[in-house]
C-alpha cells in the first residue's frame, strides 16, 4: 500500500441503520416539500422572461452608438460598438497594470489534496462493512486546503491560509461611443484573456529575491519545475476594450434595464456584432435551458427526498440482504415514478395558470402516469406478499 493512501474499515449495526434511516425522513420530508414551489415558481418565471422578451423584441429599436438622440429617451434600444476606457487598472501589491476593462489577480498554491473512496457491503442480520481508502497528492488550489480535517493529516500538513487573495477591479468609466455603460452591463462582459507578465512589470521591493518570472506569471517559491508545498503562483487576466452589443433602456446618455409590461426587466450585452434579432434568440434559448435545469433540480429533489422517506424499509429488510436489495430497488423505482407524476402535476398546474392549453394536456399526461405507478404498487405488493424459495437441498 502506498505512504501516501490510508484505508479505514467502519461498521455500523442495524439498528443504528434503522435509527439513521429514520433521522432521514425529516430531511427527505424537506427535499420533498421544497421541490413543490421550486416547480411552480420555475414555471412562472419562465413564461415571464419569454414574455418579457417577446414584448422587448417588438419594441427594441436600432441605433447608432455615436450619438445620443433624446427622442429615444426611456424606449428599448440596441446598439453596438466597441467598450473602451481611459482608466489604467493597476495591482496593488505586484504592480501589474493595464488599459482594459478588468483586470484580476488569480492565485494557486501548491498543496496536498485528500480524496477518499468508499465501498459498502451489507452483512447479514442488517449491519454494514465500509471500507473507506483516503488517498493524498500535491497539487494547485485556488483556495486553501485545511489539512486539519484530512483522515490522516500527519505528514500532510498544508499553510493554514493563502499569503494573497484573489482580486479584481473594473474600469469606473467604460463607454460605448456617446454612451456611457453602466457597472452592470460592464460586468458582463467576460471575453477574458490572459495577460503575461514580463520584466516590464518590476517587482516591488517587498517581494524581490521571494518572486520570479515563471509561466507568463509570478512564482513565489524555490525551483517552478520542481514545486513544493507552500509555493505559490500568480497570473493575471483581463477582459480588453472589445466590440459589444447591447439591448436596454436609454437613461440620459447612458443604459438601464428596461421594464416591460410583462413583469420582467431586459439588459442583455453580447460580445462582438450581434443583430437585436439575434440577441433576443439568444436570451430565449437561455430561458429554455435554465426553465429545465430547474425542472431536472425540481424532480431530483423530490426523488432524493422519496428515497429518504421510504429508506426505512429497505433497511428493515436488509436482515437479509438479498430482500433488502429488492425492496430497496423497488422503493427506488415507485420514488421515480411518484416524482415524475407530482412532477408533471405540478408543471401542469403552473401551466394551467400560466398557459393553460399546455397545462391540460400536460395533466392529462400525468394522470397516465398515475395510473402506471398504481399498477406498479400493486405489482410490488404482490411480490412482497409471496414466501420467499425454500433453502437449497443439502
Amino acid at each position: 500500500m502506498s505512504e501516501d493512501s490510508y484505508t479505514e474499515v467502519t461498521n455500523q449495526s442495524w439498528f443504528s441503520r434503522i435509527g439513521d434511516a429514520f433521522k432521514g425522513i425529516i430531511f427527505g420530508l424537506l427535499l420533498f416539500v421544497v421541490a413543490f414551489p421550486l416547480l411552480f415558481w420555475n414555471e412562472g418565471r419562465a413564461v415571464k422572461t419569454y414574455k418579457t422578451l417577446k414584448e422587448g423584441g417588438g419594441l427594441v429599436i436600432s441605433v447608432p452608438a455615436d450619438k445620443v438622440e433624446p427622442s429615444n429617451q426611456g424606449k428599448l434600444v440596441h446598439l453596438t460598438g466597441k467598450a473602451i476606457t481611459e482608466a489604467t487598472l493597476a495591482d496593488p501589491v505586484f504592480g501589474v497594470s493595464a488599459n482594459v476593462l478588468k483586470l484580476r489577480r488569480d492565485v494557486e498554491m501548491y498543496q496536498w489534496e485528500e480524496e477518499s473512496h468508499s465501498t459498502t457491503e451489507k452483512k447479514l442480520g442488517g449491519g454494514t462493512e465500509t471500507k473507506t481508502t483516503y488517498s493524498y497528492s500535491k497539487g494547485w488550489a485556488g483556495h486553501a486546503v485545511s489539512s486539519s480535517n484530512f483522515k490522516k493529516p500527519s505528514g500532510h500538513e498544508n499553510p493554514g491560509s493563502m499569503p494573497y487573495a484573489d482580486e479584481e477591479q473594473f474600469a469606473n468609466k467604460v463607454t460605448l461611443g456617446a454612451f456611457e455603460l453602466p457597472h452592470e452591463l460592464v460586468r458582463k462582459i467576460r471575453n477574458t484573456q490572459q495577460l503575461p507578465v514580463n520584466s516590464n512589470f518590476p517587482l516591488p521591493a517587498e517581494l524581490a529575491g521571494r518572486a520570479q518570472l515563471h509561466n507568463g506569471g509570478f512564482y513565489l517559491g524555490e525551483n517552478p519545475s520542481s514545486p513544493q508545498v507552500g509555493d505559490v503562483q500568480i497570473k493575471f487576466e483581463i477582459v480588453p476594450m472589445q466590440e459589444v452589443s447591447v439591448i436596454a433602456q436609454q437613461v440620459g446618455n447612458s443604459l438601464a434595464p428596461y421594464q416591460a409590461k410583462a413583469g420582467g426587466t431586459i439588459e442583455l450585452l453580447e460580445t462582438g456584432t450581434k443583430s437585436a434579432d439575434a440577441m433576443f434568440e439568444k436570451a430565449q434559448s437561455d430561458n429554455t435551458i435554465l426553465t429545465w435545469m430547474l425542472r431536472a433540480g425540481g424532480f431530483f429533489l423530490m426523488f432524493i427526498g422519496l428515497n429518504m422517506l421510504f429508506k426505512v424499509f429497505s433497511v428493515l429488510a436488509d436482515v437479509v440482504p438479498f430482500f433488502g436489495n429488492i425492496v430497496g430497488a423497488g422503493t427506488g423505482i415507485i420514488s421515480f415514478l411518484i416524482a415524475g407524476v407530482l412532477s408533471l402535476i405540478t408543471v401542469a398546474v403552473a401551466w394551467i395558470v400560466f398557459r393553460p392549453l399546455l397545462g391540460i394536456i400536460l395533466l392529462a399526461g400525468a394522470i397516465g402516469l398515475v395510473v402506471l405507478v398504481i399498477v406498479k404498487m400493486g405489482r410490488a405488493k404482490q411480490q412482497a406478499a409471496m414466501p420467499p424459495p425454500p433453502p437449497p437441498a443439502a
